[in-house]
């Protein structure tokens, strides 16, 4: 994974890499743990100041700001924000007011809410949770497996065909053997990987929107929003997608070149490291500042800003594409459900929680690529990270 929202990425990437062809270094739970204290740190400050830029672009006068970290939260201030009300969305409303426990209230999320005086939604800010990173690390580093293993399952079709003097669109597979065949390749490619002749490609498994912005306003404040963007030397626009279907907004990702000053005075100033007790770094270094942690950081980053109209963004949590909803349907909808996507979820997930945990060292990982794992494996190694106890019956 290569999450260009970091600051450390290609070191991550590094760490990320060896741990999935398991061959872990004794001090990589130690920098992993430092990477995450210092890139959130990061990630948060940009988060806030540039929302602050944009906001003040489309409304003018304060806001304030509101944590949350349930969707419940979210949806209880779309039910109440004074945005105006269609018939549809009044609609919406109401059935949410009905049943609020459909809509997914206790999905956690880790958001800051802007709101003005009259509690009017202006826009979010979040960073994704690690199980949602986990997952879509998942999707991308399982695409690009996939890729490899159809690739060498050719191979062995076209080298079946040779054997039997055949050309290879005239071979006639039963799909019992097309299945079997499937499974060795994905065997050799697990193989590869263990050995270490397998190497992973970051431009196959980049993820952009680890951070990210939404500012919710009319179409035409939003246009002018670009435009500003355009002009603005700290901010270089990379991508840019327009949903037009159940899901309408504009999606853009962001390069954004940050300020190591600043930010380290906000670390100071705002005694950041008070966030970060607890996850077995001694509080003397994290005392220190910022400056120690940022060997090796890049000068920018990426982050996705999402533009909504507040009609589209009722829409997208409690009518017809609701998040959650479009969530489950990339779950269910994968072609590759092999043991390796549920390895490589379960690792990424675990890299994570070890490093946000207590520990800064374990003694092994214990779930491998080429093992077969089930989720109570995972739930299981997560709490050790913490000393918790399994609660068995007997």
């Amino acid at each position: 994974m290569y999450l260009t929202s970091f600051i450390h990425c290609e070191q991550l990437f590094e760490i990320a890499e060896r741990w999935i062809c398991g061959r872990p270094f004794p001090d990589d739970i130690k920098k992993l743990t430092e990477i995450l204290i210092c890139d959130g740190f990061v990630l948060g400050q940009i988060l806030e100041g540039f929302t602050g830029i944009f906001l003040k672009t489309v409304y003018p006068g304060d806001y304030k700001e509101k944590r949350i970290h349930l969707k419940g939260e979210l949806r209880d201030i779309l039910t109440r924000s004074p945005n105006g009300t269609t018939p549809r969305m009044a609609a919406l409303f109401e059935l949410y007011r009905q049943n609020p426990d459909y809509y997914y209230r206790e999905a956690p999320i880790n958001a800051v809410l802007c709101l003005d005086e009259q509690d009017r939604l202006l826009g979010l800010y979040r960073i994704k949770r690690p199980k949602r990173i986990a997952e879509k690390a998942n999707r991308k580093i399982t695409d690009w497996i996939f890729q490899k293993v159809q690739s060498l399952a050719r191979e062995m079709a076209v080298e079946r065909a040779r054997r039997s003097h055949i050309p290879m669109e005239w071979l006639l597979t039963p799909p019992g053997e097309m299945a079997r065949e499937f499974i060795k390749a994905e065997e050799k490619i697990a193989e590869r990987i263990k050995e270490g002749h397998l190497c992973f490609e970051r431009s196959g498994m980049t993820i952009h929107d680890v951070g990210a912005v939404k500012v919710v306003a009319d179409a035409d404040k939003l246009k002018d929003l670009e435009q500003v963007l355009a002009g603005n030397s700290r901010i270089q626009i990379i991508d840019k997608e327009v949903f037009q279907g159940n899901y309408r907004a504009t999606n853009i990702i962001l390069q954004i070149r940050w300020d190591p000053e600043e930010v380290c005075r906000r670390y100071r100033d705002t005694r950041g490291w008070e966030n970060f007790l607890g996850r077995g770094i001694p509080e003397e270094r994290l005392t220190q500042g910022l400056e120690p942690f940022l060997e090796g950081a890049r000068s920018n980053l990426m982050v996705e800003l999402i533009l909504s109209t507040f009609p589209d963004m009722v829409e997208s949590e409690l009518g017809k594409s609701i998040h959650e909803e479009r969530m489950i349907a990339q779950r269910n909808n994968r072609v590759y459900k092999g043991y390796i996507p549920t390895n490589i979820e379960f690792l990424v997930e675990y890299l994570l929680a070890a490093g946000l945990s207590p520990k800064i060292k374990i003694e092994h990982i214990p779930m491998k690529l080429w093992g077969r794992y089930l989720p109570e494996t995972l739930g299981s190694c997560v709490r050790h990270l913490y000393d918790l106890p399994e609660h068995d019956l007997f």
